[in-house]
């Protein structure tokens, strides 16, 4: 199982220019060691765009999906660092997705992501999970290493910077994520989605990201 878990949080946003050197400054040297702490969390993954927006992009793993309504993660929600808070307050177009893998072949982890955004139809989603588990197989593609589908719960994926009472019609959206050696061989792999007939309909967005950074629960003891 290349990806580690059954749960996922992904989180990206753009920062203004002016607060840019602090964010990254928060997010290395507390925020993703702060998250992946948390009882469950297994890894963090911090990534920034080489085509795609928004610029930054983490992907947290943990244990089960449940881990993700925890008493021990919402705990940590609704009791941010001060430093935490400035900085969330600058999030500008955040994506929040709280999300089951589904689908994950392949062995390992890329210094690049492909990133592919879908929004799948009401009642269509056996049917597209299973025409995605047959493009999510890196075994013919070179310097892929693997892929993965995450589906993002709609009750749980608001941006928390977002007004909870506005309509997020996103907030189930379903993201294939493409782990491959190098930037150069994710726009072949993501053909297999901007390409299809079947599947470009549903395709929201998609971006190309490199690696900046990882942490797993055993590197903080």
């Amino acid at each position: 199982m290349p990806m580690a878990g059954k749960g996922m949080l992904l989180t990206s946003m753009n920062i203004d220019a002016a607060h840019e050197a602090e964010f990254n400054r928060w997010y290395d040297r507390e925020h993703l060691e702060e998250r992946v702490a948390i009882d469950g969390f297994l890894e963090a993954r911090r990534y920034v765009a080489h085509d795609g927006n928004p610029k930054y992009l983490s992907l947290y793993s943990t244990e089960t999906f449940e881990v993700l309504d925890s008493p021990a993660y919402r705990t940590a929600l609704a009791n941010q660092t001060a430093w935490s808070k400035t900085n969330i307050a600058r999030f500008q177009n955040m994506i929040r997705a709280v999300a089951r893998i589904t689908v994950s072949r392949g062995t390992g982890r890329g210094a690049a992501l492909g990133i592919v955004r879908l929004r799948p139809p009401d009642g269509g989603e056996d049917k597209l999970r299973g025409a995605l588990s047959e493009q999510l197989d890196p075994v013919k593609l070179d310097g892929i290493i693997s892929m993965h589908l995450i589906e993002s719960d709609p009750a749980l994926s608001k941006p928390i910077t977002d007004d909870p009472s506005a309509p997020n019609p996103g907030a189930g959206d379903w993201f294939a994520l493409i782990d491959a050696t190098d930037i150069g061989a994710v726009p072949a792999a993501m053909l297999r989605f901007s390409g299809n007939i079947a599947l470009k309909p549903l395709l929201i967005s998609s971006g190309i990201y490199r690696l900046m950074w990882d942490i797993a629960k055993s590197d903080i003891g």
